[in-house]
């Protein structure tokens, strides 16, 4: 057997370690043209109930615990006139650290044989199991698994579903050497996360590697709202300047980011020898988890593949992640209404006490 993997994010380069681990070949096809051809975003908590388990199925849990940042599983509550609502440390039982995405991609990059990735390989069409990319060449895979994200070429092989719009964005920007150059700003976000939510929007940061800021100002908003990204400083008009300066002072242009999601019910009959994991199968808005949950489908998808036969092995992976993103798909949508619902900041505290 080999898989043919299309996407080098986490879910597809987490799938070739497990295969490797377990002694079946594997080819990552991926279209950006190297690791490093665009950032790999911000930081992401890696849970003991979902993305560990991959990372320990992949092997690489002491590779993995050399990337933890100390301290950023903090979180503070802020209402939008500054006051601390809510404050709790990090109290090191490494249930929810936090990583860089890229230094993780890396690590899983690092783990697998040379020449597993082909960088550079965009694909164009998807016809049953044959790939074909963007200079003219196929392949034609044994088993197929799409692990191309949101925007899933493969997906089309299995469903008709395609992402929808969720009235929601968030506009990314980011303050660096905050400690010197911006000290309040700094003591308003902590050591971890920053919550300020508000009426159909909010302001969202963490503190990255070193003093850096990352900051979320989000909005639930019609995508024609988000044609000036200048007006939204005004939207905040008698916040506290501490957090405002996440948006006025940013040290790089607003990166839009709008949220789509596939319908909540996407489950498709069983195709014979393919498959999605991660944001192709379950794309959800930002939640925390869509990164833990690709990891963990391409772990329990990697070693369904090595102890069974391979449609046995897809129909009981599949089963097991409809299950698991339908789950995680109501907890997002209280999430949301945690954050944007109609009585912000009480709704997230009460999320918060009662985790």
């Amino acid at each position: 057997m080999h898989v043919t993997i299309i996407g080098a994010g986490l879910g597809g380069l987490t799938l070739a370690r497990v295969l490797h681990v377990n002694g079946i070949p594997s080819t990552v096809y991926e279209a950006e043209e190297s690791p490093t051809a665009r950032a790999q975003g911000g930081m992401l908590d890696i849970h003991d109930y979902n993305g560990q388990i991959a990372v320990e199925a992949a092997g690489l849990m002491d590779e993995f615990r050399g990337l933890v940042l100390p301290g950023r599983q903090a979180i503070r509550v802020l209402e939008p006139d500054g006051t601390v609502l809510h404050e709790q440390g990090d109290d090191g039982t490494g249930g929810r650290p936090e990583v860089q995405r890229a230094d993780l991609r890396q690590m899983l990059l690092d783990s697998l044989p040379e020449g597993t990735v082909r960088w550079g390989s965009k694909v164009t069409g998807v016809q049953d199991r044959t790939v074909t990319f963007e200079d003219g060449s196929t392949v034609d895979a044994d088993v197929l698994v799409g692990a191309d994200g949101a925007w899933s070429r493969v997906r089309a092989l299995v469903t008709d579903a395609k992402p929808e719009y969720m009235g929601m964005s968030f506009v990314e920007t980011y303050l660096y050497d905050a400690d010197t150059r911006h000290p309040e700003v700094a003591k308003a976000v902590g050591g971890g996360s920053m919550f300020a939510p508000g009426q159909g929007k909010g302001i969202f940061a963490h503190r990255e590697a070193g003093d850096t800021l990352h900051a979320y100002v989000e909005f639930t908003r019609p995508l024609e709202w988000f044609d000036d990204l200048g007006k939204i400083p005004a939207e905040f008009d008698g916040w506290a300047p501490e957090l405002t300066a996440l948006i006025t002072e940013s040290d790089t242009e607003p990166v839009f980011r709008p949220h789509y999601a596939l319908p909540a019910e996407t489950r498709w009959e069983r195709v014979p020898r393919v498959t999605l994991v991660g944001d192709a199968a379950h794309l959800m808005p930002p939640n925390g988890e869509g990164a833990n949950l690709a990891m963990l489908d391409a772990a329990e998808l990697g070693q369904a593949l090595a102890t069974k036969d391979v449609e046995t092995a897809l129909a009981e992976y599949e089963e097991a992640m409809f299950t698991r993103a339908a789950h995680t798909a109501e907890d997002s949508e209280e999430m949301l209404k945690s954050l944007f619902g109609d009585e912000p900041p009480q709704k997230l505290l009460d999320l918060l006490i009662d985790a």
